[in-house]
């Protein structure tokens, strides 16, 4: 009788504990990081409450804005490593990591829309997640930018225009100019407003009119210049640890999944709707476009970068393809 009694609580506290586990299992907590700053503090708060909400609080996020954890280029190595667990980035980023991150992040010329780009991305993204299933990370998510333009303290209206100018440029479109004599330097952000307003630059290529009224470059710089090369002028890229991945149940994958895609949508409409807004007002820049001629002349330039990309792998090559049959169908 004993024994059976020893054997019953034995058996009792073997179940108890196995529940405790999967319980605790069922508990999930994911760090996220992503590039951006405090503006995007709403859409976090919106992506972490789904979450809590839709899993009955089974799944809790840590939210970090940009340079708080890692920096933004180390995402993909952070992600992998499992410092953190989801990152929010842009494949420029780290191109020396994931060899297709240029061309995922956008080469010039090649889409004019978000719907254009959504489509093209219907094809790319089973080629890219193989780059990214090489770095130990798992493709979950793509954000959709916005406008790409120039800022400058003088008017534009040809490349000769830019040629007495220095321009704040990176990857990509930095390579395109530079096709023309037209210099280039990086500052980061922070530092754009001091450059401007001491004539370190002339002018700026980082993003629209939110971005720069955000940064307060219309009190140095208030001629906004369309190049008419990629729109949306940047993709975003949402990777998760793939050990993280595999242990979530599938209904946790399609929660993090919704979670996180509603967090780039978020982003891409407030971006989308602050843009139009300050055009429609047209008071804080003075809105031009480049004429249609050197936007053909920096659409060519743009093909060498596109070569140069193919050259890379074969897997890159597949890539190119796909945006070379794109741009076809699209009369480009």
């Amino acid at each position: 009788m004993k024994l059976s009694r020893l054997l019953k609580a034995v058996l009792a506290a073997t179940a108890l504990s196995l529940v405790a586990t999967a319980a605790s299992a069922e508990n999930v907590r994911l760090r996220f990081h992503t590039f951006y700053g405090s503006e995007m503090d709403d859409a976090a708060k919106r992506m972490q409450d789904t979450l809590r909400e839709k899993s009955d609080n089974k799944i809790r996020m840590q939210y970090f804005r940009g340079g708080e954890l890692v920096s933004s280029d180390q995402f993909v190595e952070a992600v992998g490593r499992g410092t953190i667990d989801i990152a929010y980035g842009v494949g420029s980023y780290w191109p020396g990591q994931v060899d297709i991150g240029n061309i995922e992040a956008g080469l010039p010329g090649a889409w004019t829309s978000t719907e254009e780009a959504r489509t093209v991305f219907e094809k790319l993204d089973p080629i890219i997640a193989e780059s990214y299933e090489e770095r130990g990370v798992v493709l979950i998510g793509r954000g959709y930018g916005s406008d790409y333009e120039l800022l400058t303290k003088q008017p534009v209206s040809s490349i000769d225009d830019l040629k007495r100018m220095k321009i704040r440029s990176t990857g990509q479109m930095a390579r395109v100019l530079k096709e023309f004599d037209v210099p280039t330097v990086f500052l980061p952000a922070e530092e754009l407003y001091v450059g401007l307003s001491t004539g370190v630059i002339d002018g700026v290529l980082y993003g629209g009119p939110l971005e720069y009224e955000q940064l307060k470059l219309n009190e140095v710089a208030k001629n906004y210049t369309s190049l008419n090369l990629l729109n949306p002028g940047w993709i975003e890229t949402i990777i998760i640890n793939k050990k993280v991945w595999d242990k979530l149940s599938d209904e946790h994958k399609s929660l993090v999944k919704e979670a996180v895609n509603q967090y780039a949508e978020d982003i891409h409409n407030w971006l989308e709707d602050g843009n139009k807004k300050l055009k429609d007002e047209g008071k804080l820049f003075n809105f031009t476009t480049i004429n249609e001629e050197d936007s053909r002349k920096l659409a060519k330039a743009a093909e060498k970068i596109w070569d140069e990309e193919a050259a890379k792998s074969e897997r890159n090559a597949k890539a190119i393809e796909i945006l070379l049959d794109n741009k076809k169908s699209q009369g480009r």
